[in-house]
């Protein structure tokens, strides 16, 4: 792998009000799985060719975390919301740019907007491309839901030898009855226990934050101690 530029970001923090966040950037080329999956491991998240991560001092309200599949179980609800969307089909692929995924990809922002506030701006082709495509190397993909033929949801995904990295997930929320969200997480776990992976990592837990503090629901999960060095042993608990 090589490391073509590396920086830090001070700005306001996206996640909690009244604060500010220091993120380190690494724009990275030739990314091997065996290199992410230590960049995850030291909670780190991606994008394209960009590996993240906050370091923020005197702050650690984003926690990394990664939920045990071993020892995760479906409950009755949440059976109930696979098998309610039992028509609903999905496909796993590289990831693709289409203008049939540009265009869900701003339903559902349109829609966020209005439901939560969140800001927006119409994304490009290019831009798309350069977040959830390029540098997916061998071990980016993407998981398509459909209804019949219409595309109805995105779930970009990494996949290391033991674990899913869950990236990005956007839908039609025209769909919203069907708690498109929770299911594409109930996919990931699916799909790690038919492959024996130990992990699906979920990013960044903030408990103060709505659009993150979901992630809580996904128990029996570890979170990442302190934030160790990429040549530090990384302890999850």
């Amino acid at each position: 792998m090589q490391i073509v530029k590396e920086f830090n970001i001070q700005d306001s923090c996206s996640y909690l009000e009244n604060k500010d966040a220091d993120t380190t950037y690494q724009l990275v080329e030739n990314c091997s799985i065996y290199e992410l999956k230590n960049y995850l491991e030291h909670g780190y998240r991606r994008f394209g060719k960009i590996l993240f991560r906050p370091m923020c001092e005197g702050c650690c309200e984003c926690q990394s975390i990664k939920i045990d599949v071993e020892r995760y179980n479906f409950s009755k609800s949440k059976r109930r919301v696979i098998k309610k969307a039992s028509h609903i089909k999905t496909h796993i692929q590289r990831p693709l740019l289409s203008q049939e995924h540009l265009d869900l990809y701003e339903k559902y922002h349109l829609y966020m907007k209005d439901k939560k506030g969140w800001d927006h701006k119409k994304t490009t082709p290019t831009h798309y491309y350069n977040s959830f495509v390029d540098g997916s190397y061998d071990f980016g993909y993407e998981i398509l839901y459909f209804d019949d033929d219409k595309l109805i949801g995105v779930d970009l995904i990494d996949i290391v030898d033991d674990a899913i990295s869950s990236i990005y997930f956007y839908y039609d929320p025209d769909y919203s009855s069907y708690s498109l969200g929770k299911l594409s997480m109930y996919n990931q776990i699916l799909i790690a226990k038919e492959h024996n992976l130990k992990w699906v990592y979920l990013g960044y837990y903030v408990e103060e934050c709505p659009s993150l503090s979901y992630k809580a629901e996904y128990k029996p999960y570890l979170t990442l101690q302190k934030r160790p060095s990429l040549y530090e042993k990384a302890v999850w608990i």
